[in-house]
């Protein structure tokens, strides 16, 4: 693939322009994360995670990674300039590196912040959305803050993240209907990569 052997490169002369981009869209809990990782070891693409990127700022203790903290507790949206801000930066440094092929997980979370990052930041190639019940999410989230010792893992953050995600999801998925793929995942992790192989093996990276 071309996203393999770019990596190989020294140089990226293309800037952002020249990135293909292949947002992955789904629930709090969907299994984005670990889908993205069996497509970046597969395919070699570069996996920049939107929750990451903030996580990581929060970490830092800025004034901004504080006020996002804030936001992230009460399981709002992160305003879209902050966010662009992150993943241009992250992306800008990668493809300095000459690598060319992205996931974009977790973003966009609604039509504006896509409609903002194919205008600012790079265009969107493809997309692939992980369509999961709101049981499933809750009870895998659940499981995964008993550990996490993240802020936003509690069962009624969860909720409200889940209100959020389905109020923004279906204008978005509507206006990439002719770039999205749509993955049920309920099912193991080798199945629901199954289906996503067939889609990535479909496109020309």
């Amino acid at each position: 693939m071309g996203c393999i052997a770019s990596k190989q490169k020294e140089k990226s002369t293309g800037g952002l322009k020249d990135a293909k981009v292949l947002f992955v869209i789904g629930g709090p809990g969907s299994g984005k994360g670990t889908q993205c990782a069996k497509i970046v070891e597969k395919y070699g693409f570069c996996h920049l995670s939107s929750g990451d990127l903030l996580r990581a700022e929060v970490q830092s203790e800025s004034d901004r990674g504080k006020r996002l903290n804030e936001i992230m507790e009460k399981g709002e949206l992160v305003p879209l300039d902050e966010v662009l801000a992150l993943l241009r930066d992250a992306m800008e440094k990668k493809v300095s590196e000459g690598v060319k092929c992205f996931l974009i997980d977790g973003y966009p979370r609604e039509l504006e912040q896509g409609e903002r990052f194919e205008k600012e930041v790079a265009g969107c190639t493809g997309v692939l959305y992980f369509e999961v019940s709101d049981d499933t999410m809750i009870q895998r989230l659940l499981e995964r803050g008993k550990t996490s010792g993240r802020v936003d893992d509690n069962e009624e953050t969860i909720k409200k993240r889940l209100e959020t995600f389905h109020n923004q999801t279906k204008p978005l998925i509507d206006h990439y209907k002719d770039k999205s793929n749509i993955i049920k995942a309920e099912g193991t992790v080798d199945e629901i990569f199954t289906e996503v192989q067939k889609y990535m093996d479909s496109k020309k990276w």
